[in-house]
């Protein structure tokens, strides 16, 4: 049976340096979760952004982790797949002294910021 990969994103670079992540993506215009946000208007769900954050700190971090608290979270363009099919999300991070991993993270498509969010996370 073949693989189906429908997530919105996927990571192409992903670059870790210090306390910064820096992650190049690619949108997948023809995931199904577009058929239903919205259709004949598709953009990509805030949902998934939040996703986005979680997953690509997991995966440099090599831990599970869970959202504790989002302190503010703007989404300020929306993520249209017909017109933008890359993006780039910056996560600058500090483990703090009871281990829990306070962020700041930027997604851009271009030079449009499209969302932002402050927020700490716990290891599970």
């Amino acid at each position: 049976m073949p693989e189906i990969n429908d997530s919105v994103f996927k990571i192409e670079e992903l670059q870790h340096n210090a306390s910064q992540i820096t992650a190049s993506l690619n949108i997948n215009k023809n995931s199904s979760i577009f058929e239903g946000h919205f259709p004949g208007q598709p953009v990509v769900p805030g949902a998934c952004m939040l996703q986005l954050v979680k997953d690509v700190l997991e995966e440099v971090l090599h831990m599970p982790i869970l959202l504790k608290k989002a302190g503010n979270i703007k989404f300020i363009n929306m993520i249209t797949p017909a017109n933008n099919l890359t993006a780039k999300l910056t996560i600058s991070y500090k483990i703090t002294d009871d281990g829990s991993i306070s962020i700041n993270a930027i997604l851009l498509t271009g030079e449009v910021t499209c969302f932002k969010l402050q927020a700490v996370y716990i290891k599970l």
